[in-house]
């Protein structure tokens, strides 16, 4: 007996000495750590200790931690920003994005495919914000941010309550973004199809007093120059870039498919270019011309709703993936998905892996061989890549794991 005691006495305090010299609750092992705030594009351990970062360095020695994840092989990135997505989910009859059935509830596609933040893309306005942050936004497990509507009934509707101008109300939606400014980044407008400059007037005076972006998906074709000139800020956004559609003017000619003359110096003025893929408002016929010309968008995004995540779209991953297929690379496809719109939403405590930042990561396999991508069209383009998602931690847990990669120390 007396030897079976001092068995355990023993483990007890080799296991003890053990837990005294663990430092970390999650090690990252060996993955590509992609991260623009920081320039690193390199091998590196990420070591994760109460929700933050807590080291990123070379050969961190795996005993110092809990659990060791082996992303050999692997990108280890920020956590994903979708920058335009539509999550006011509800069950109200004809709501449409505003507590209806056309909106998603965030958590079903967002960790599994590397996002930890969504920014909802004007689906309430200051109307209907208390709702939405009582249903979603508090109950999500992914973080949740919006662009408020400058229409106070949000996207209820596009043939009646998105053309009422009297309803665009800049003091209202500024007031109630400086009182939830936890959540809310900017303001929308979006649909409105008939020409008129008032309602982007409105909306950028919402802006102006709340001191945040707004982003703009025009509903009727004014003409792009003013509006990047004349109208917008730098640092206010222009979502759907690449559609070709009678509703808007398309950024490269719709015949020659040259890339419009005020595209480039728009976005080196400072406005700031989203994709917004969406169920209809992505074209190749316009991304690849315009790409190849030097134009690039500065944020990857879904426009993820009921009309999308089954179609060409799908998720995040997917429409990186497609960006890949026409010609950017793997760090530039995180580079839009991460830092670039944590900066735009003005945010940029996310998106990065310094130390003692948030821990939302992402880690991403990249699968070789034939592989096909459709845009809003139908037109189909192959790629030889294609991303998929290994693991998801958001604020130093892991909340999604495809393949079980996780060890434990004792």
């Amino acid at each position: 007996m007396k030897k079976i005691f001092f068995l355990f006495l023993y483990l007890g305090i080799l296991i003890g000495f053990a837990q005294a010299q663990t430092r970390y609750d999650i090690l990252i092992k060996g993955g590509h750590v992609v991260d623009a705030k920081n320039n690193i594009n390199e091998l590196m351990d990420v070591a994760i200790q109460d929700g933050k970062v807590a080291a990123v360095a070379k050969n961190i020695n795996p005993s110092l931690s809990k659990q060791v994840v082996d992303a050999k092989g692997m990108y280890v990135s920020p956590g994903f920003i979708d920058l335009h997505s539509h999550v006011f989910a509800g069950t109200e009859i004809n709501r449409a994005l505003s507590n209806g059935d056309l909106a998603v509830a965030p958590d079903g596609f967002t960790f599994r495919s590397g996002v930890t933040t969504v920014v909802d893309c004007g689906d309430a306005g200051w109307k209907s914000f208390p709702t939405f942050k009582r249903n979603i936004i508090d109950k999500s497990k992914t973080r949740v941010l919006t662009f408020l509507n400058i229409v106070g009934e949000g996207m209820r509707g596009r043939a009646d309550y998105e053309q009422n101008i009297n309803d665009m109300d800049a003091k209202m939606a500024a007031n109630t973004a400086i009182e939830f400014k936890e959540h809310i980044v900017g303001f929308k407008l979006a649909h409105f199809n008939t020409f008129s400059w008032v309602p982007v007037q409105r909306v950028v005076e919402a802006g102006k007093l709340a001191n945040v972006p707004v982003i703009i998906d025009l509903g009727y074709p004014l003409p792009l120059e003013e509006l990047f000139f004349k109208y917008l800020r730098p640092g206010d956004i222009y979502t759907h870039v690449f559609t070709e559609a009678s509703r808007r003017e398309p950024v490269t000619d719709a015949k020659t498919k040259q890339l419009r003359s005020f595209m480039i110096p728009a976005q080196k003025r400072g406005i700031l270019f989203d994709v917004g893929f969406g169920g209809g408002s992505f074209n190749f016929n316009q991304a690849i011309p315009a790409i190849k010309a030097g134009f690039i968008p500065n944020t990857i995004s879904t426009d993820l709703h009921t009309g999308s995540m089954n179609a060409g779209m799908k998720d995040q991953i997917n429409v990186m993936s497609t960006f890949l297929a026409i010609g950017l690379d793997i760090p530039g496809v995180i580079t839009r998905s991460t830092w670039a719109p944590a900066k735009a939403i003005k945010r940029e405590e996310l998106g990065n892996l310094s130390v003692g930042a948030i821990a939302d990561l992402a880690l991403v396999s990249v699968r070789n061989g034939n592989f096909g991508f459709r845009d809003a069209d139908g037109f189909r383009i192959e790629g030889k890549q294609r991303l998929e998602c290994e693991m998801t931690i958001k604020g130093g847990k892991i909340v999604y794991e495809l393949n079980s990669i996780t060890k434990t120390n004792l």
